[in-house]
């Protein structure tokens, strides 16, 4: 089991190894998951959100993926039909700006790129503060339509728009409580 702990000055978004919710009432903190599947319907990991007073902290834990940099990112839409994901949408962006963490505040969805091991195991902490699990907020990941997780075959540039030109989407899973 591998964990990456740092800090990225990115923007919205951050990596930590330590639980973020140390002191605070977990057991009373809103959360959702999401099974992330490959384009064969493999099970291939699990992200768990967790509401946090910092933001949304995001457990991602994956198994059998392709090793390097990928790119990792809140789509707009609650699907995920293989082969390409195309019907989660483009990346969740309730608040309408420009993509990429170095171009500006970045779409909600923007999260810094996953570096996976050649063994294809990666187990991550991400806090994303730009949105909320929170169904009466304009930035929850449950707005109508739902919301899914995408990692892409390349890495997110942080610039180009709309989506960071990061390749094709190898695997989504679905936000759901």
């Amino acid at each position: 089991m591998k964990l990456i702990s740092c800090v990225a000055a990115l923007g919205a978004v951050a990596l930590f190894g330590p639980a973020l919710l140390q002191g605070a009432a977990a057991e009373d903190a809103a959360t959702a998951k999401a099974a992330l599947e490959d384009a064969k319907g493999r099970d291939v990991g699990v992200a768990s959100f967790t509401q946090t007073p910092a933001g949304v902290l995001i457990r991602l834990s994956v198994r059998s993926m392709p090793g390097g940099e990928h790119a990792f990112h809140i789509h707009a839409v609650g699907k995920c039909e293989p082969p390409d994901f195309a019907s989660a949408g483009g990346h969740f962006n309730p608040t309408n700006v420009y993509h990429g963490m170095m171009s500006g505040p970045g779409h909600a969805g923007d999260m810094p790129n996953l570096h996976i091991p050649a063994d294809g195991s990666l187990d991550v902490e991400v806090l994303n503060t730009a949105v909320t699990l929170d169904k009466d907020k304009p930035n929850s990941v449950f707005h109508p339509g739902g919301t899914a997780v995408v990692i892409h075959a390349g890495k997110d540039d942080y610039t180009s728009d709309p989506a960071g030109n990061a390749g094709g989407r190898i695997a989504c899973g679905v936000v759901a409580q």
